[in-house]
């Protein structure tokens, strides 16, 4: 499978983020021909009120690991060769994880599993007794890295939903379990707890992902689109990179979850096979220390909402709607409320000299800009 390897410094067109560790979208080497490597059922939610005792892991396990499925890819990418005259096309197997979410066949995985799946083999799943079927891609979201597949489930009986669980609710220590195929191993479990909550990861079109969920449940490549699950057995989050330091490709304990709870929101455009809409502002910023609080703007960009609105490189951004923000993460969760065509009121200062600027929200482009 490819993998996704996220340079050392992180960013983001709404905001920057620094980290000193290299992320890595989650996947399992296929092979290649170079050395690169009718209607849906509702779904099930429960509420942590619900939850009752935790169970074992056993017991997550054999409910959960009948619905996790094994998912493959065959990729077509077109690449340069600068000792041929034409470009030539270079075939790959892009190989995850995924789960089902009801019992009409609907399965959630990860957007960088299929993405460039080539329509004709199209994607395959393969289930617990070893059952294959070809997938269709429904929609796919690389906003946040999700897809959602449909298969028919005639005669998989055993192959039953995962139920999902409130992302929200969900706490620093928390225990967690991961079941995926790591290295092609199929539906390895293991286990840990929730190291961290409001992490940013980078989406596959270079935009930033929020309120990741970190967990030290070791998760590997081939892990992508596989479920984290909490201990009453609810899905809570998506596994989707993991951060390796600078010389490995393994699990060092730093693995990263999409939210259920986007998955969630992302699910009616995805079924519907539209775009997922996105409010976008358009700067980049860092958080001020010190005396001061808010976030200072260290680009704006050209022809973006907060441009257009004014906004310029240098001004100090202190609330968005009466909100104090103190971060980039604080703003980009604030954002992340709401939808394009939203008008936001920013105040802030330029210089010692207050400002208020209203900016009216855009929807993301499809890839973050490079410049």
């Amino acid at each position: 499978m490819r993998t996704f390897i996220r340079t050392p410094f992180v960013s983001a067109v709404l905001g920057g983020v620094a980290v000193a560790t290299v992320f890595l979208a989650l996947g399992v080497t296929g092979h290649r021909d170079t050395q690169t490597i009718v209607e849906q059922g509702p779904v099930a939610v429960q509420p942590a009120s619900s939850a009752g005792a935790a169970l074992t892991p056993h017991a997550i396990y054999v409910r959960a690991a009948p619905g996790v499925v094994f998912v493959r890819s065959q990729i077509v990418q077109t690449v340069e060769d600068p000792f041929e005259l034409s470009p030539r096309q270079q075939r790959s197997e892009a190989t995850g994880s995924g789960f089902l979410i009801d019992g009409g066949g609907r399965i959630l995985t990860n957007y960088h599993v299929v993405e460039g799946a080539d329509p004709r083999t199209g994607v395959t799943v393969q289930f617990e007794d070893k059952v294959t079927r070809s997938a269709r891609v429904v929609g796919q979201d690389p906003n946040n890295d999700l897809a959602l597949l449909k298969v028919n489930m005639h005669g998989l009986a055993n192959a039953r939903p995962l139920a999902l669980g409130d992302s929200s609710t969900v706490q620093v220590g928390d225990p967690t379990l991961a079941i995926g195929n790591p290295f092609g191993l199929d539906r390895t479990l293991t286990s840990g707890i929730v190291s961290a909550l409001q992490r940013q990861i980078q989406a596959p079109n270079g935009f930033s992902i929020n309120d990741v969920i970190q967990t030290d449940a070791p998760i590997n490549p081939g892990n992508s689109g596989g479920p984290l699950i909490d201990a009453a057995g609810r899905v809570i989050g998506i596994n989707s990179q993991i951060a390796t330091g600078t010389g490995g490709s393994g699990s060092v304990g730093i693995g990263f979850a999409v939210p259920i709870d986007t998955a969630r929101k992302a699910l009616l455009r995805l079924e519907r096979g539209g775009q997922v809409e996105i409010a976008y502002l358009g700067i980049n910023g860092v958080a001020l220390t010190g005396a001061q609080h808010g976030v200072q703007v260290t680009r704006a960009l050209t022809g973006g909402p907060a441009a257009r609105a004014g906004v310029e490189p240098g001004d100090h951004i202190r609330s968005v709607d009466g909100r104090r923000v103190a971060t980039m993460e604080d703003l980009q969760g604030f954002v992340a409320t709401k939808q394009p065509g939203d008008t936001v009121a920013i105040s802030g200062y330029r210089g010692k000299h207050p400002k208020a600027f209203k900016v009216t929200l855009a929807d993301r482009a499809a890839e973050a800009p490079t410049q």
